[in-house]
């Protein structure tokens, strides 16, 4: 099911403001989430003892992701039922002021905690073991079917078994498109991706066949003219995360293209991994509307990088400009 059918879907979550008022979120947080000191020494090791796992969520104001990770992941029962069985949910807020304790000892305020992390898109979500360790991550919104398999690989710690990485290449297909789309500026063969002095900077696109997301990419982020000027900016290449095509890396290593999105830990796709000289500056690797894609182009292209470091404060700019010149900033459209 296309996400834009699956809004028709999404109902309004009771308030979380009594659970979570000392710091405001994206939207109203699930009552079920937890409550705590946001000492998360103490949170993993309470979380142990019930037989349970952290789950850290970074949410932001007027965040379009975050309000569907809320009203059709968290709106489904399944989804619910097997969070609360196996998890504690914690919420932060990626510009909070509240003080944590992280498991490290280290003290710090929640947006000086979310930079630590490079927590660059929201929603992210982590997912701590036992020990508090980092055992998956996940960067902006995952339809239902693959947040749930998020769910199952930590909740079955299988982090010793195979990498999340390869268990998300495991789950099953969408309802899309077998095969994957073509685009007239995408690169052809041979792929010599090294960068010359001078040379534009590369966007490299991971996608898999059956990915709606992938689908949706084509269908209405390359066909928006404040995309396609972007990518304009750009030389675009495309491979498969299974494509045993041969290719020359930026950095001149010859391997394969799935090889080098297992070596760029490549877990969703789509996503877009941008170099600059030669080295990544920047990927996006979460579903994105055409705005954040056009945005996560443009903050690369022009440099900003280089001097913002925080992708959310770039866009926000952005979007203030845009504002001020009274075009309107459609984040979800």
């Amino acid at each position: 099911m296309r996400l834009a059918h699956a809004l028709v879907l999404a109902v309004t979550l009771a308030s979380g403001a009594a659970a979570q008022h000392p710091s405001p979120h994206a939207i109203d947080i699930p009552p079920w989430f937890a409550e705590t000191l946001l000492d998360f020494r103490d949170d993993v090791r309470d979380a142990a003892k019930d037989g349970k796992r952290v789950m850290v969520y970074f949410g932001q104001d007027g965040c379009p992701y975050c309000t569907q990770l809320m009203k059709v992941n968290f709106a489904q029962q399944r989804i619910v039922e097997k969070t609360r069985k196996h998890f504690v949910a914690i919420a932060l807020n990626i510009w909070g002021d509240r003080e944590v304790s992280w498991v490290d000892g280290r003290t710090m305020s929640e947006k000086e905690l979310a930079r630590a992390l490079k927590a660059q898109f929201t929603p992210t979500l982590l997912f701590l073991d036992e020990r508090g360790a980092i055992v998956a991550r996940v960067n902006g919104f995952y339809p239902p079917h693959r947040f749930e398999a998020v769910l199952d690989y930590v909740a079955g710690k299988m982090e010793s078994k195979r990498a999340f990485a390869e268990h998300m290449r495991a789950v099953g297909p969408d309802e899309a498109n077998p095969k994957l789309a073509d685009e007239p500026f995408f690169l052809k063969p041979p792929y010599d991706l090294r960068r010359k002095p001078g040379a534009r900077p590369l966007a490299v696109i991971f996608e898999t066949p059956y990915c709606t997301a992938c689908d949706e990419m084509h269908a209405e982020g390359f066909t928006r003219a404040s995309v396609r000027r972007q990518l304009d900016r750009f030389d675009v290449v495309r491979f498969g995360l299974a494509e045993r095509t041969g290719i020359v890396t930026p950095q001149g290593e010859k391997t394969t293209a799935a090889a080098w999105a297992h070596a760029l830990k490549v877990s969703y796709a789509p996503t877009v991994v941008l170099f600059d000289g030669g080295r990544e500056a920047f990927r996006i690797e979460a579903y994105v509307r055409p705005f954040h894609l056009a945005g996560g182009l443009d903050y690369v292209a022009s440099g900003a990088y280089r001097k913002e470091p925080s992708f959310q404060r770039f866009l926000q700019a952005q979007a203030e400009k845009l504002r001020e010149r009274g075009e309107p900033v459609e984040l979800w459209r």
